[in-house]
């Protein structure tokens, strides 16, 4: 990856930047003519009477403006699926696959893309799509946008690098990115071969969680997160742009790239996150706490105290509690799980989920750590332990999981997930008490 990329700091802030010096306006945002002859174009996020504090709006000064293209037709939609999702009957089963292999003939990040189920309608703006990618050629005359969903997009293996209309972002295992709704892109693939996962989500934009009782600081902090500066393309040629509107895949000829702004200012944009500066928050006395604990971004739904999607990670991190079981306890949800690992080992279960790989736990079903890990947690000597070389995430969603015909019908689906419980014997020893026994 280049060394030189640099960027601005700060969640959501109100930012401004230009690649040539006059591309922003002074003093108004629509001049009636562009010193430098660029075109305004705003790009709103939100609703335009949205509240203040979650209004997002970005306005880019650019070398033509969006509508300078042809016709969109429809495409295949390869292995992308969108909501409603209802291929196949969804089951009360818990689910795990191993990691999907990554394609032998030449594939971009876009035609990787394959689907493992999701919720709700990109219609009703309500919902999540859960894709993994696997890819091993760049993007050079091909864009992307999803008018459906932002993607948050967690790479596993190998280096990419997104060329966005605000700029660009250098991604690597360990970090995320966030990619708004209707904003174009490029992928560059800076190794070999490429793989990771993304979450597509219809609903309200990810923001940061209230912290609540923990106060103002905590868990991921805002200026961590880092926002492109301005880089654009001034190229001519034969390129397209795919679009992928209400479940479908359409592409349009355009004569030019489109990541041609010269300068933006707002807060509407494209951004990254290194997952190792999440700042934990544990238990420092006895039990362990919820996993919301761990969440970094969330999706808020209308009922209070729901999501439409949590996004938490699992990194290293200390245990310390005393008289606990340290793994996640046996449990069952109301909200569904979907599980992924970057790196290392998941304390919970050490063996069958791998890295690239992926779970899925829906409402109420039982799930918990293996048989392994349980002996090995109930057995251990419990004295401060730095939980290393690990980092697994969570997709937390309100709705169902509905998974598709493809992620069931995998041949790294393992059909034998169920059998990692089956060790867990009977242990109940009941206290004499001078009764005679039942019979």
């Amino acid at each position: 990856m280049a060394s030189d990329i640099k960027y601005q700091t700060g969640f959501g802030n109100e930012f401004a930047t230009e690649a040539v010096s006059g591309a922003l306006p002074t003093g108004q945002n629509a001049p009636q003519k562009h010193p430098l002859g660029l075109y305004t174009e705003q790009i709103s996020g939100s609703p335009f009477t949205a509240p203040r504090a979650i209004n997002r709006r970005t306005w880019t000064y650019r070398i033509r403006p969006s509508v300078t293209h042809r016709p969109y037709e429809p495409i295949p939609s390869m292995q992308i699926r969108s909501g409603p999702f209802d291929e196949v009957p969804v089951t009360p089963n818990q689910l795990r696959w191993s990691p999907p292999p990554i394609p032998k003939h030449p594939c971009n990040f876009i035609e990787g893309i394959t689907t493992y189920g999701g919720n709700g309608n990109p219609a009703m703006q309500i919902g999540v799509a859960l894709h993994m990618y696997a890819a091993n050629t760049s993007m050079q005359d091909r864009f992307f946008y999803s008018a459906d969903g932002e993607m948050l997009v967690i790479p596993q293996v190998g280096n990419l690098s997104f060329h966005t209309e605000m700029g660009i972002l250098e991604v690597a295992p360990g970090e995320i990115c966030v990619i708004p709704r209707g904003i174009k892109f490029r992928v560059e693939i800076e190794a070999p071969q490429v793989r990771g996962y993304i979450c597509e989500n219809y609903g309200q934009p990810f923001r940061l969680p209230d912290l609540g009782p923990i106060g103002a600081n905590g868990l991921a902090n805002p200026r961590d997160f880092q926002y492109p500066l301005a880089a654009y393309e001034d190229r001519d040629g034969d390129f397209q742009i795919v679009a992928k509107f209400m479940g479908g895949l359409w592409c349009a000829n355009i004569d030019h790239s489109p990541l041609d702004v010269v300068g933006w200012h707002g807060n509407y944009a494209p951004y990254k996150y290194d997952l190792s500066r999440f700042n934990c928050i544990n238990t420092v006395s006895y039990d362990h706490p919820d996993p919301s604990i761990y969440t970094v971004l969330t999706s808020p739904s209308a009922p209070p105290g729901t999501s439409n999607c949590d996004f938490a990670i699992f990194p290293p991190r200390w245990m310390v509690a005393e008289h606990t079981f340290r793994p996640p306890w046996f449990h069952r949800n109301l909200m569904n799980e979907f599980m992924g690992l970057i790196f290392g080992t998941y304390d919970a279960k050490t063996e069958g989920f791998v890295p690239g790989g992926a779970s899925l736990h829906n409402c109420m079903a039982g799930h918990g750590p293996d048989a392994e890990a349980f002996d090995r947690a109930t057995n251990a000597e419990l004295k401060p332990q730095y939980l290393d070389n690990t980092l697994a995430f969570m997709f937390e969603t309100q709705l169902v999981i509905h998974p598709t015909a493809f992620a069931m019908q995998a041949k790294f689906r393992q059909h034998e997930y169920f059998e990692c419980w089956q060790g867990l014997r009977k242990q109940f020893v009941r206290p004499a008490t001078g009764r005679p026994q039942e019979k």
